[in-house]
């Protein structure tokens, strides 16, 4: 009891000798120190409006209008009323018409469209003899939460479809639906989230250590009062961003190993294309992510400012790129957002030499927006770091 009253006693003691106006001299200068930290303050306001756009907004677990393509070899009225079935479901919009099969491989194998509808030659025949003919719905399955609403919904069409159609004068009775939907999930047939997950875990865990590694570099040097020493060595702009980056681009494949290790042996994630393609892509993608962390670091005046730059740009990168949740379900704005991140193109890439056994004629629609994003960083990296040297 004793020891409890003098702890009571001290605690008094302090309560009494508490000073509000230094506490209030304190709060001004905390105050102050926050507005000039301007990074700090951006992060404060940004990051909860951020979430709340992107949540409230950009982000759909159920996509539809998602890119349709049909392939009809028997025109009729009731082939014309199930295309129309489709487009007017809300899960398929018609993009095109193809003249023949592999049109609609490739651009399945390309990601032009998500689904691709065929109508086979002689089905309005055997539709009349109450044969229940088939119509077949490819789907890029590579992204199974993507595709299995859309899927769904369609089996329904079989049934409404034809309902303004006068099948009974036609001979067509009974209860079941004339016709039978037949899904094919393309390069994911039995629908395994893993196959779409661990690819993309590559791009996001690259794109968070080869943004922050590199960040936090410059800044370092900074804080540690080094940076004194960098700028009296005789060296370019050019060649600090590369000694900065690439070590940091060395240990990205490390990492890029240990991935493809774990995925093709725990996860047993195939690999239809060629690993040659596949690490030239790695490469450029590291490339494009590491210059952006030496960006960063130009920018950032300490390492907790890196890492927080780092995380606003990892934040939306990972939501708007298709990895969380479905790209296509978003809406147009937001699409047009997310294909400005490198993780964007590098998904599509990484997914389609992985799981489609894509070329480089396919992923070069992906290639050049990642080439462009590295021209325009490394560009204002080096002209920040020249003036810091010429400073």
């Amino acid at each position: 009891m004793g020891a409890e009253r003098g702890l009571l006693a001290r605690l008094r003691a302090r309560l009494r000798r508490l000073s509000a106006r230094r506490v209030k001299a304190v709060l001004i200068k905390e105050f102050i120190q926050l507005r000039r930290d301007r990074v700090t303050f951006g992060m404060i306001v940004g990051v909860p409006l951020v979430e709340l756009v992107l949540f409230g907004f950009a982000i759909n677990s159920d996509p539809k209008h998602l890119p349709t393509a049909v392939f009809v070899q028997d025109h009729s009225a009731y082939t014309r009323a199930i295309v129309n079935a489709f487009g007017n479901s809300g899960y398929f919009r018609i993009v095109a018409a193809n003249a023949s099969e592999a049109e609609g491989d490739l651009q399945l194998a390309r990601g032009d469209v998500a689904f691709v509808v065929t109508i086979p030659e002689g089905f309005t025949r055997r539709l009349l003899r109450n044969e229940r003919p088939q119509v077949l719905l490819e789907a890029d399955a590579t992204d199974p939460a993507s595709a299995s609403n859309a899927l769904a919904a369609a089996m329904g069409l079989a049934r409404s479809a034809l309902a303004h159609q006068r099948l009974a004068a036609a001979g067509v009775t009974g209860g079941d639906a004339p016709f039978e939907v037949v899904p094919h999930r393309s390069y994911n047939p039995e629908g395994i989230s893993q196959y779409n997950t661990v690819p993309g875990l590559l791009g996001v865990i690259l794109t968070m250590t080869m943004v922050m590694m590199p960040a936090l570099a410059l800044t370092r040097e900074v804080e540690r009062g080094t940076m004194e020493n960098l700028l009296a060595m005789p060296v370019t702009p050019l060649e600090v961003m590369l000694g900065k980056v690439l070590p940091y681009a060395g240990m990205g494949a490390v990492q890029v190993l240990i991935i493809l290790a774990v995925a093709h042996g725990v996860f047993e994630v195939p690999m239809l294309g060629s690993y040659l393609l596949l690490f030239a892509m790695l490469a450029l993608f590291i490339a494009c992510v590491s210059t952006l962390g030496y960006l960063i670091s130009t920018v950032a005046r300490s390492q907790m400012q890196a890492m927080q730059l780092t995380f606003f740009f990892f934040l939306p990168s990972m939501l708007l790129s298709g990895f969380m949740f479905p790209f296509r379900g978003m809406p147009e704005w937001a699409q047009h957002i997310g294909s400005i991140f490198p993780l964007t193109h590098f998904l599509r890439i990484v997914r389609g030499i992985m799981l489609k056994g894509t070329g480089l004629p396919e992923v070069a629609p992906h290639v050049w927006p990642l080439l462009l994003f590295l021209l325009v960083v490394a560009t204002v990296a080096l002209t920040r770091f020249r003036r810091t040297l010429d400073a």
